[in-house]
């Protein structure tokens, strides 16, 4: 991270942890954070309309909890964790709700995928996003932040909770597993 973003960011910290300025500073924090906050989301929620609630959910969060912040983590780090938190929940909220199956996950990302009026991805697009919906949970989440968000794994361990190794062969069985999706398709 440059030298400037982080003077930015705990020039930021510093602001919303002051009542006179705190919500000029959460403003900031908004269009700083909310494009990569939402494609955080959405890689996980895959529908536009249910990424924007679950974003709307997870800025409330971050707003009622700015007190706990205790910058242990980076802010961007703290809020991913919030984001990560809020999609999962709201994935379980929606399968028990509607009595969802997500045992077929390419038919559910494909149903998802075609309900879509925001995704524009050609053929290999949406095969990798079906490739990864057959990923374990873990796995899918490790791959997402690594491969998309290139994340460090330092930064993924703080996120999910677990050891760097644990997450490194997360993400080499993920690899291997959306190969061998694509495999079927060569043959």
């Amino acid at each position: 991270m440059s030298e400037k973003k982080q003077s930015t960011d705990a020039e930021l910290v510093q602001d919303l942890q002051n009542p006179q300025t705190r919500r000029a500073a959460f403003s900031r924090l908004v269009s700083t954070y909310q494009e990569q906050l939402y494609w955080q989301i959405r890689k996980l929620v895959i529908n536009h309309d249910d990424t924007a609630d679950v974003l709307q959910n997870t800025l409330l969060k971050v707003w009622q909890n700015l007190d706990n912040f205790r910058g242990e983590a980076k802010l961007s780090t703290w809020m991913y964790t919030i984001a990560h938190n809020e999609a999962i929940s709201f994935l379980n909220k929606m399968q028990t709700e509607r009595d969802l199956s997500l045992d077929d996950p390419e038919g559910y990302v494909q149903s998802q995928i075609e309900g879509d009026n925001y995704f524009d991805g050609d053929e290999t697009q949406k095969r990798l996003l079906q490739a990864i919906a057959t990923l374990p949970a873990r796995q899918r989440q490790v791959f997402n932040m690594r491969y998309y968000d290139e994340m460090p794994y330092e930064e993924i361990s703080q996120i999910l909770g677990a050891s760097v190794g644990a997450l490194k062969a997360s993400y080499h069985f993920a690899v291997e597993r959306i190969s061998q999706f694509f495999a079927k398709f060569e043959q």
